[in-house]
């Protein structure tokens, strides 16, 4: 003979319902524990009755297993926080990055379709902007290299006139020394000429 399913729905006879909230609560609490035991959960169970008792079992403590419970809905709570402000953000750079790519291709001249007379105008002013600051950039950059140029071309001057110097003292000395070495091969010894007379007045 099968056993016959009862059908789920509150139990409107009060002494029926009180014999099988102590049954269904003995199974219940007896499940929990084998749970526990077999496969070594923290389990806390907390029941109150239709007249407001407590029943409670726990494989530890109670308190112990609603901390760890209160813990680990904190960290739940920060990890989808954090994804869901990740997704915002997410969402929100990829917006602006579109719209950076989109005003690119703007500014190269394309895509300008889809743009009337006064956003045309706005990228006009972007533009000769732009130009504006390219063309002060160049000029800046002119004037830094022909400034480096004046200040080598200077330079040049002085080491070239210091060369010159060195050159022209150079030549002085040669000159001077050259110089010496003549008039001291010139001009014979007199000792030897009277000497000479000497000897020639003797042998007549």
């Amino acid at each position: 003979m099968t056993r016959q399913r009862i059908e789920i729905k509150k139990i409107d006879n009060i002494t029926a319902r009180q014999v099988t909230f102590s049954k269904r609560r003995r199974g219940l609490f007896k499940k929990a524990l084998e749970l526990s035991t077999l496969c070594d959960a923290e389990i806390a169970l907390i029941v109150f009755s239709s007249t407001g008792k407590l029943f409670e079992y726990a494989s530890s403590s109670v308190p112990q297993v609603i901390e760890r419970y209160d813990q680990h809905s904190q960290i739940e709570r920060l990890y989808h926080s954090s994804v869901l402000y990740d997704r915002d953000t997410f969402s929100k750079l990829s917006k602006e990055e579109a719209n950076r790519a989109q005003e690119l291709k703007q500014l190269k001249g394309e895509e300008l379709e889809g743009l009337n007379i006064n956003e045309l105008q706005k990228l006009e002013e972007q533009l000769e902007k732009g130009l504006k600051r390219v063309v002060r950039a160049k000029d800046d950059i002119m004037l830094k290299e022909i400034d480096a140029l004046k200040r080598k071309g200077i330079q040049l001057m002085r080491e070239n006139q210091r060369l010159k110097q060195v050159k022209n003292v150079g030549e002085e000395q040669g000159r001077s020394s050259e110089s010496t070495n003549n008039g001291s091969t010139s001009d014979p010894p007199r000792d030897d000429d009277s000497s000479d007379t000497s000897l020639r007045l003797g042998s007549v």
